[in-house]
Formats: structure tokens, sequence, C-alpha cells
């Protein structure tokens, strides 16, 4: 877990047994990369290195949930504090494009709140 650069070396991670958050930064931009169940158990982490992501001051911050096996309504919950929290600072994009992810935040009406993207590459060209 150490101190990375701009050139995509990771900042750091969180890990429980039931997946892993790690922050990476990528020319100004932050970008979390979350596997395996976004659910109470995992959900501390992301907010944890969402509010670390925060304190760099990234024109954007962008969640990958293209590994996720589960999202659980708790992590849904720190999707929405990392767009509209107390320590919201840059821009959210979301990475979601299997049934796993997308299902969830479609029943929660979030695909209106979000801007979400199919993949990585996608989420930080657009403009």
């Amino acid at each position: 877990m150490g101190e990375g650069n701009v050139t995509g070396d990771s900042l750091d991670d969180a890990a429980s047994s039931a997946g892993s958050v790690a922050l990476e930064a990528r020319d100004g931009v932050a970008v979390l990369r979350v596997d395996g169940a976004l659910d109470l158990a995992l959900a501390p982490k992301l907010r944890q290195l969402a509010e670390r992501a925060a304190r760099l001051r990234p024109s954007l911050l962008v969640i990958d949930l293209t590994d996720v096996t589960f999202l659980a309504s708790a992590g849904m919950a720190e999707l929405v504090r990392a767009h509209r929290g107390p320590t919201a600072s840059a821009p959210l994009r979301v990475v979601a494009s299997g049934r796993i992810t997308l299902r969830p935040l479609e029943l929660t009406r979030l695909v209106d709140e979000f801007a979400i993207y199919p993949s990585l590459s996608e989420a930080l060209a657009a403009e």
C-alpha cells in the first residue's frame, strides 16, 4: 500500500474477504476499481478511498464496477455519497455494464442521476 503517481500506479487499496477497492490516479483523474461483492462489508472501504480520492482534488472521479459480483444497497449508498456527499469535489462517472450492476441502478433510478459508461476507457475519454 504505497503512494503512487499520475501514471496510473496504485495509490492505495483496501480489501475484505468479499472483495477489494483500489485507488489509482491517472492524469488528475481518480479511479476507484471495485472487485467482488459491494455490500455492507466492502462499502466502508469504498467510502474510505472515495474520501481519500477527494483529498487529491481530482478533476474527475471514476468508480469502476466492472468486476463487481453483487451490488447491494450499502454499495449504492456509497455511490450516492461519492456523487453528492460532503466530500464530493469532482464530477462522478460510474462504469457499469453487466446486469449485476446495471439492474440495481435501474431499479433505484440511479441511472438517471449518475453518468454511467460501459467501460473505463469510455468513462475516461468522455467529454
